[in-house]
C-alpha cells in the first residue's frame, strides 16, 4: 500500500498551529510524560503514561495519546482536541478512522524539536491497519537514531543537501530550513510519498524526493551536506526494509561511505547515524578509512552506546512462543558470531574534507539530548588547530585558557601497581564527551581557569620539560578543553 494520505496545506497549517498551541512539541511532550528524553518513550508503557501522566484528559493529553501512543480516543475528546473543519480534513485525508464511539490515527505525528513529522506508527503490532502494508515497506518512524542525527547535524546556510534513506523525510525537511535545495532519496516508494506529504503539508518547495538506490538518482551532482540514517541492523534475515542492513549490517552504510569522495562537495560535511558490529581487533575507524579508499577525509566517530552481542540478540529476537523466541535468539546470536561481532556500537559519524593529512578520531559521549551541531563542529576546529604546524610556537607566544568548566573522575585499583585513571567531562554542553588525561594534562587544566602564559604554567608543571609541557597543551587543545586566549576572545 502506498502512503495514500493527503491533506490541503491550509488544513495542515491549522492542524500544526492547534497542536503547537497545546504544547505538542518535543520539550513539552517529554515533560508531560515525565521522561528525561523523548527517546526514552516506550509504547509498551502506554498504560502507565495514561494512568500516571495523562490522567488529566486535557487536549494535550489527548494529542499525545492519539498521535504518539497509538491510542483510541473517545469522540468527546476528539471534539475538544480539534474544531470541526480540522476533524473533517483529517477524516477526509484518511488520517483518522473509527466508529461511533472512538477514533484512531492511522499514522503517527512525531515532535522533533519544534517540528512535527508524519510517519508510520512506531509499533506494527499496535497498528490495527498494519495488515494493509507489508512490514518490509513501512516508513521508518521517528526514533532514537533520527533524533540523534537531527541534534548533531551541522546547521549553516548552504546551497545543496542530500538525505539518503530519507524515510519520512525528517532530515531533508530540517535541511530545507538552511539549504537552498535539498534532495531526498529512498528506494521505498511509500517513504517518498510520505516525504512529499510532509513537505507539501508545510509548504516546503525546495525539496526534491527521488526514488532510487542511494546516489543513483543524483547523477554527478555534489552536495555540501550529506545525511543518512541507513538500514544498519545485522539481521539473519531481511524482514524490515528501513531496519535491516544485510547479515553484516554493512550492506548499505558501506556503499554510502564509499560514495562520499565522489558526491561530497569541497568543504562539505557528511553525517551518518548508524550501528556497527565490533570486535577487539578491528577498530571502527580503520574499517571506515578502508571504505573511503585514499580519499583525504577527516573522520570523527562519536560512540554513544555499546550493546553486548548477547544483549543485542535478545533485544531483536521475536517469537510467539518461548520455543520460537529462543530459536530466534539463537539465529541472531549465530549471525553476530559469524561476523566476529562481540558488541554492536551506536555511533554518529562525521566526515569532512581534510585540509592536511587526514585524521581519524574516536570519542565517547552520552547521547545528546539537545542540539549539539555547533559543539561537534568545534571538535573539528579543535582537532585542526592542534594539528597546525605553528601551534607550538603560538602556545609559547600567547596565553591559553580553559574553554569551560569540567568534572574530573579518578579511579584507582587497590592492590595493583597501576597508575590512577583520570577522566574529565565538560559541564554545560550538549555533547558530554569523556577524555582520558595524563597527570600533567590534569595539572595544566587546573591552572588555566584564566588566561595564562606557558612561562607561568611552567612553575606548576612538576619539572616537566618545555617540550613535554607544550605537547600536553597541544593534547588539551585537540580535546577542546583548552584554547588560545586570543582565539577564545578572552
Amino acid at each position: 500500500m502506498n502512503w495514500g494520505f493527503d491533506i490541503d496545506p491550509s488544513d495542515g497549517a491549522r492542524l500544526f498551529a492547534r497542536l503547537r498551541s497545546l504544547g505538542f512539541v518535543e520539550e513539552s511532550v517529554r515533560s508531560r510524560l515525565g521522561l528525561d528524553d523523548l527517546n526514552d518513550l516506550k509504547l509498551r508503557a502506554a498504560p502507565i503514561y495514561r494512568a500516571e501522566r495523562l490522567e488529566t484528559r486535557d487536549p494535550l493529553a489527548s494529542a499525545i495519546d492519539l498521535w504518539l501512543l497509538q491510542g483510541a480516543l473517545p469522540l468527546s475528546e476528539l471534539k475538544e482536541l480539534f474544531d470541526a473543519p480540522t476533524e473533517r480534513a483529517l477524516r477526509t485525508a484518511g488520517l483518522l478512522s473509527g466508529d461511533e464511539r472512538t477514533v484512531r490515527a492511522r499514522a503517527s505525528l512525531f515532535p522533533v524539536g519544534e517540528e512535527l513529522v508524519f510517519a508510520d506508527h512506531a509499533s506494527h503490532e499496535l497498528d490495527p491497519s498494519a495488515a494493509e502494508t507489508p512490514q518490509h515497506d513501512r516508513v521508518m518512524y521517528i526514533g532514537t537514531d533520527s533524533r540523534w542525527l537531527a541534534r548533531v547535524t551541522f546547521r549553516k546556510p548552504i546551497l545543496s543537501a542530500l538525505d539518503l534513506c530519507t524515510g519520512s523525510g525528517i532530515h531533508a525537511l530540517l535541511a530545507a530550513r538552511h539549504a537552498a535545495r535539498v534532495t531526498a532519496v529512498d528506494v521505498n516508494p511509500r517513504a517518498l510519498a510520505c516525504t512529499r506529504f510532509n513537505a507539501r503539508l508545510r509548504g516546503v518547495t525546495n525539496l526534491d524526493a527521488l526514488e532510487g538506490d542511494l546516489y543513483a538518482p543524483v547523477g554527478e551532482r555534489r552536495f555540501e551536506l550529506i545525511t543518512a540514517n541507513p538500514p544498519f541492523v545485522p539481521a539473519p534475515s531481511q524482514l524490515v526494509g528501513f531496519r535491516d542492513g544485510g547479515p553484516s549490517g554493512e550492506d548499505v552504510q558501506r556503499r554510502i561511505v564509499e560514495g562520499l569522495p565522489r558526491y561530497l562537495a569541497p568543504g562539505g560535511v557528511a553525517q551518518i547515524v548508524t550501528e556497527l558490529g565490533e570486535n577487539d581487533d578491528a577498530p571502527l575507524e580503520r574499517r571506515l578509512r578502508a571504505w573511503l579508499g585514499d580519499a583525504p577525509l577527516d573522520i570523527h566517530v562519536l560512540r554513544l552506546r555499546a550493546h553486548a552481542a548477547e544483549t543485542y540478540a535478545l533485544a531483536h529476537a521475536e517469537g510467539d512462543s518461548t520455543a520460537d523466541f529462543l530459536q530466534s535468539v539463537g539465529l541472531w546470536a549465530a549471525n553476530l558470531r559469524v561476523h566476529g561481532y562481540r558488541r554492536v556500537v551506536s555511533v554518529l559519524i562525521t566526515f569532512r574534507w581534510s585540509d592536511g593529512a587526514p585524521w581519524s578520531r574516536v570519542d565517547s559521549a552520552r547521547p545528546p539530548t539537545r542540539n549539539a551541531g555547533a559543539e561537534l563542529a568545534a571538535i573539528f576546529a579543535s582537532e585542526r588547530l592542534a594539528r597546525a604546524q605553528d601551534l607550538p610556537e603560538r602556545l609559547r607566544a600567547e596565553r591559553v585558557v580553559r574553554t569551560g568548566p569540567v568534572a574530573v573522575f579518578e579511579s584507582r585499583a587497590f592492590g595493583a601497581e597501576l597508575a590512577p585513571s583520570i577522566t574529565v567531562r565538560s559541564f554545560g554542553r550538549a555533547l558530554s564527551v569523556e577524555h582520558a588525561l595524563s597527570p600533567l594534562e590534569l595539572g595544566l587544566l587546573a591552572n588555566t581557569e584564566r588566561p595564562v602564559t606557558v612561562d607561568a604554567l611552567r612553575a606548576t608543571a612538576g619539572g616537566s620539560s618545555d617540550d613535554e609541557l607544550v605537547t600536553a597543551l597541544v593534547s588539551l587543545v585537540s580535546k577542546g578543553l583548552v584554547g588560545l586566549a586570543a582565539t577564545s576572545g578572552t
